[in-house]
């Protein structure tokens, strides 16, 4: 998973509220002849399969709808597994060259029931040109959460991913500020911002939930032939005192890395360089512990130096491999 220069910040600094991995669902379609709807939430990057038809036709991967002929436009309604504050979408078209939509517009809205495809919406992305087999990243200003997500298209055609990157809406009830809170964990709206490789698997599940279902359920580093060690920034869910520290290597035997360290502060999220900067110099959080195979690490009590709250983290491997999970568990500031 190597980072696209081309991408804004916010696909790499916000969590994708719509993924299945945050519990998000395409439920309602106005259409799915070709494709079906799920397909355009899937973390993994679309693919081509020049080989590949079904019985309606040619298969995609995405959500595709027959032609038209009647006037009007498809549309898809999205319920979002965790509330959330869009900051920015890529409508991709990957692989869709004769039969992507002209234009598409994002909406969104926050109701405990399933809305009316055809009542009020607020506008996330007003309608914006589409062009064949390409990422299209549109900045959202909106201050306010959605749980429900409209994308329509206009007139008809193919849409392979749909990414909406933005801050999980989380009120902390009474109990939760006074107990312990996976300060780390995705859908409380942990996110990682930053890693100097990412050779294998998917980064960002290093915050899911669960253990781990396979090697590639998780953080994998390329095999390390230089001096160093390879690291990610952890941005928490809200500034906090952590108290205890899981580091999983479910399923990474030969190849899980020899040690780990943390180093931690209170920052406020700046520019990405600077911040990657920043924190070479963060103080040190957890001191250098050894790792072992497909094993839970848990680290308390005299581990973990008392740096009072802190908003981010760095996580070091040494000096290269494999991670499933990283859980950091806290009090609230």
């Amino acid at each position: 998973m190597l980072r696209d220069p081309s991408a804004p910040d916010f696909i790499y600094d916000y969590v994708n509220l719509a993924s299945p991995l945050m519990g998000a669902e395409a439920v309602v379609v106005s259409d799915e002849f070709f494709a079906d709807k799920a397909r355009i939430l899937q973390d993994q990057p679309a693919v081509f399969l020049p080989e590949a038809f079904d019985d309606h036709g040619k298969w995609m991967d995405g959500w595709e709808t027959r032609r038209r002929r009647d006037g009007g436009n498809d549309w898809l309604l999205i319920k979002l597994g965790v509330p959330g504050v869009v900051k920015g979408v890529d409508i991709d078209t990957s692989h869709f060259t004769g039969n992507y939509p002209p234009a598409a517009m994002l909406e969104g809205c926050f109701s405990l029931t399933e809305p009316d495809p055809n009542g009020r919406w607020r506008p996330l992305v007003r309608t914006t040109p589409l062009g064949p087999s390409a990422h299209h990243y549109v900045g959202v200003a909106d201050p306010e959460p959605v749980n429900w997500l409209k994308l329509s298209i206009f007139p008809d055609g193919g849409v392979a991913r749909l990414r909406v990157h933005g801050v999980p809406f989380r009120e902390w009830t009474e109990a939760e500020r006074g107990g312990e809170i996976e300060l780390s964990a995705a859908k409380n709206g942990g996110r990682v911002i930053a890693y100097n490789d990412a050779h294998y698997g998917n980064v960002q599940r290093m915050l899911a939930a669960g253990r781990g279902t396979n090697m590639g359920d998780g953080w994998e580093t390329r095999r390390r032939r230089e001096p160093g060690n390879d690291w990610m920034i952890v941005a928490l869910a809200d500034p906090g005192v952590i108290e205890r520290i899981e580091v999983d290597t479910a399923h990474f035997k030969g190849n899980f890395p020899d040690r780990c360290s943390i180093q931690a502060a209170r920052v406020e999220q700046g520019a990405h360089q600077a911040l990657i900067t920043q924190s070479m110099f963060w103080p040190e959080l957890m001191t250098p512990q050894k790792l072992s195979a497909d094993a839970i690490h848990s680290f308390s009590g005299g581990d973990i130096s008392a740096l009072g709250p802190v908003s981010h983290v760095r996580f070091n491997i040494f000096p290269d491999g494999g991670v499933s999970r990283l859980r950091l568990f806290g009090r609230l500031a």
